[in-house]
């Protein structure tokens, strides 16, 4: 039996397209008007109807539309995404996510990789990463703590991995990314 559209649309769940002049037209009418604050009130959500419209109507709307109903696999794996990002940082169960998904904990492992493409500690994993990455980038601030504080009990695992995602151990990716800021900033400042 071939697989219903809901169900080629969960197991495509994560997908980019290219952005065409039909999408790409109001979201500029859209950012101009922040030129125009008194316009805003009246034509942003004219707008925003118009880019919901060419969204649901684009090649990933059938997704969006499954996302949209409550009870689709889509949906059921959102609320199970969306708990992770809140407590990305504390140990999670996979049969409490699979019940936050009101699923069983073999369904909800099979839906959540056909979504995701990981599993759901891959998943998190990947979240405490990449917020670790944004406070050492965006703060001085201590490479062990920083683990610590998104959820590794262990300096040493969260710099090996670290490192296997980002090409560099924390405290040299923090301080190379600076630096190509700086410098970036510099010749924005002198060529003007």
């Amino acid at each position: 039996m071939p697989p219903s559209s809901g169900e080629r649309a969960a197991s495509k769940a994560m997908a980019v397209n290219p952005l065409d002049d039909d999408l790409l037209d109001p979201l500029l009418r859209l950012l101009r008007l922040l030129d125009r604050p008194r316009d805003i009130p009246v034509l942003a959500p004219l707008i925003e109807r118009e880019i919901l419209y060419r969204l649901l109507c684009g090649p990933r709307g059938e997704m969006l539309r499954q996302l949209a109903l409550p009870s689709s696999q889509l949906s059921q794996i959102s609320r199970a995404i969306n708990l992770i990002r809140e407590r990305y940082d504390k140990s999670i169960r996979v049969d409490q996510l699979a019940r936050t998904a009101s699923m069983s904990a073999t369904s909800f492992h099979r839906h959540f990789r056909a979504v995701t493409a990981m599993s759901p500690l891959q998943f998190q994993k990947r979240i405490r990463l990449q917020e670790a990455r944004r406070r050492l980038l965006s703060q001085e601030v201590d490479a062990a703590r920083v683990s610590f504080d998104v959820g590794y009990e262990s300096a040493s695992q969260f710099s090996r991995e670290y490192r296997r995602m980002f090409g560099a151990p924390p405290g040299r990716d923090a301080a190379q990314a600076r630096r190509v800021l700086a410098t970036s900033n510099s010749e924005l400042i002198g060529s003007q």
